[in-house]
């Protein structure tokens, strides 16, 4: 989901000073590095590997094991005493437009990778955006691997079945990795935009029309539910118990391959369930525009002071969005870690600590968790490129961690370094860039 700021650039094109972020302390991809004596998390299932090496040459993986000889000159990294294991996703992420500063958006991406995000799924493309996306997946600048939806399929963009169409094969010309379905649409104009994807081999998802429906998304392809759009919408509609209802759903989601991007924390946000004294408090909002944040604040106010605000019903929907959740984890149904950022109060990787919680809520494991983000956001791509695992031709995208997070989530937050295609940056390199836009930031108050 995502909400556009009026006059973005406007409002926020003075604020950005030349920190030198990207043209300095850039690594560049060792032609070999190990991590040695590291305990790995695989991430191919639940276990750790103790006492290993693992080789990266260029951005692949060529070798894991307890015997791994290291070869002379290669770039080594220590391991003792930490925990290695692949790089997470942001599966509902947004890239700034190309109309809005260029070192917001370097930014953004930086934020990204210095809370271990190494790959994100854009999901609100943008003309001029894939030339972002080269530079970003060429390693020009410090970012994840980038995966974009083009412009979004919306009432406003689709005024009929035939525009549909057309649509679809533009974006497909045009070199998107996937379509995103906003609302608006009309079930004739879905089923042509559907149809046509399959016939293109392009995959799309995002939210579920009103006119279309859950069900009939799913019979129609739609691969991912981001915001787990479309089941609190049809358990409501239905006169019959919610388990039912919902049991009911999850058996065609599983039949039809569904995937799911809950982000979870960002909808008691929307939703106002958070008090505005707890959003101030939120420490990573120094690493954002100070004219975003003030939006972000003015947004939440307008909405818990219209007199029309039902505080019950919306700590309601959220209550049942938590049981959906649940459900869907419980029956084994495939599920993405994404958080929706940037977005309200949901600042680039930082974000992703809140989701957790939320993911701890909903009765999922702490590798369930994990593997949302890793293996799982590996065999969505699988016909892209392979990660998400530690193993061999894997892309070298990986997290080095002062403890286990498989006994602790927290401990994602005790970054050593982080790798994104081989290149290695390290944790003062990372504080040093925070520690830039933060400073950039509060010199433009």
């Amino acid at each position: 989901m995502h909400y556009p700021l009026r006059d973005m650039k406007t409002q926020i094109g003075f604020l950005f000073v030349a920190v030198g972020l990207f043209t300095c302390g850039l690594v560049h991809a060792q032609e070999i590095t190990a991590f040695t004596n590291v305990t790995v998390l695989p991430m191919d299932s639940d276990r750790m590997l103790e006492a290993h090496t693992v080789l990266i040459e260029g951005d692949r993986i060529v070798s894991v094991g307890s015997d791994v000889e290291v070869p002379l000159g290669a770039q080594v990294i220590d391991g003792t005493g930490k925990f290695l294991m692949p790089g997470l996703a942001e599966m509902h992420g947004h890239i700034p437009r190309p109309d809005q500063p260029e070192q917001y958006t370097e930014d953004v991406l930086f934020l990204y990778v210095a809370n271990g995000i190494t790959t994100v799924r854009g999901m609100l493309g943008a003309p001029g955006q894939l030339e972002l996306k080269q530079r970003a997946n060429n390693s020009e600048l410090i970012a994840p691997t980038l995966y974009l939806a083009g412009p979004s399929f919306n009432g406003n963009s689709v005024n009929s079945p035939e525009q549909a169409v057309a649509m679809v094969h533009e974006q497909v010309q045009e070199g998107w990795d996937l379509l995103k379905v906003l609302t608006g649409m009309s079930k004739d104009e879905f089923d042509a935009m559907a149809r046509t994807a399959a016939e293109e081999g392009i995959r799309f998802g995002g939210h579920v029309p009103a006119d279309v429906g859950l069900m009939h998304a799913l019979n129609m392809g739609q691969e991912t539910y981001d915001h787990i759009d479309g089941y609190v919408e049809y358990i409501r509609a239905q006169d019959r118990p919610e388990a039912e209802v919902l049991e009911e759903a999850i058996a065609l989601t599983k039949e039809k391959g569904g995937w799911i991007v809950p982000t979870m924390a960002l909808w008691e946000v929307l939703f106002g369930v958070i008090d505005l004294e707890d959003l101030r408090a939120y420490d990573e909002l120094k690493y954002m525009p100070p004219a975003i944040v003030e939006n972000w604040f003015r947004s939440v106010e307008r909405r818990q002071n219209n007199p029309q605000y039902d505080r019950a019903a919306a700590l309601d929907l959220i209550h049942t969005r938590m049981r959906v959740l649940r459900a869907l984890h419980e029956a084994d149904v495939r599920i993405l870690m994404g958080t929706d950022s940037p977005q309200l109060f949901s600042v680039p990787g930082f974000s992703l600590r809140r989701e957790l919680e939320r993911m701890v809520d909903a009765g999922m494991s702490n590798y369930a968790i994990l593997h949302s983000g890793t293996q799982a956001v590996g065999e969505y791509f699988a016909n892209e490129d392979t990660f998400g695992t530690i193993s061999e031709g894997a892309r070298a995208d990986l997290l080095l961690m002062d403890g286990n997070p498989l006994e602790d989530l927290a401990h994602l937050q005790e970054l050593s370094g982080v790798m994104v295609r081989g290149n290695w940056y390290d944790r003062t390199l990372l504080d040093d860039h925070l520690e830039s836009i933060e400073e950039a930031h509060r010199s433009s108050n």
